[in-house]
């Protein structure tokens, strides 16, 4: 794929979720470990939702967990984006719930509980998004 082909929009990058996109860029996909109780959370964020802890480490995730729930969305279009766009909230192994795409399988053929791994999308700007695919060895 050339830079020209690349139409996925870039991430819009905050202060909070650097770290994730910087790993993302590189092929990593990671999720914050509060450094007060231990919990894990994704989407990154400055305080703990459970004990309040301004502190956390970044850690990296194995990126393989199953479809908990999915939608096929058709409207509205971008044209970044091939139709229908497959939605999926993906249980990781770690415990950690992500909102993503799925790609390389039909519509027809994704259903709760499909065991996945993780891909990343090149998007503009040289940045990468983590998506999520079948797992070839399921």
């Amino acid at each position: 794929m050339t830079t020209e082909d690349v139409t996925r929009p870039a991430p819009t990058v905050t202060d909070d979720s650097a770290s994730f996109w910087e790993a993302a860029r590189d092929g990593r996909l990671v999720a914050q470990r509060c450094a007060g109780c231990g919990e894990l959370h994704h989407p990154p964020r400055p305080v703990c939702p459970r004990c309040h802890s301004l502190e956390h480490h970044v850690i990296e995730l194995v990126g393989t967990g199953v479809v908990y729930s999915f939608a096929l969305l058709h409207y509205p279009q971008h044209p970044a984006f091939t139709y229908p766009v497959i939605a999926v909230l993906v249980d990781l192994e770690e415990g950690v719930r992500v909102l993503s795409n799925l790609i390389d399988i039909g519509p027809a053929d994704v259903h709760i509980g499909l065991e996945v791994e993780v891909a990343f999308e090149p998007t503009v700007a040289d940045m990468a998004v983590p998506v999520f695919r079948p797992r070839d060895d399921r």
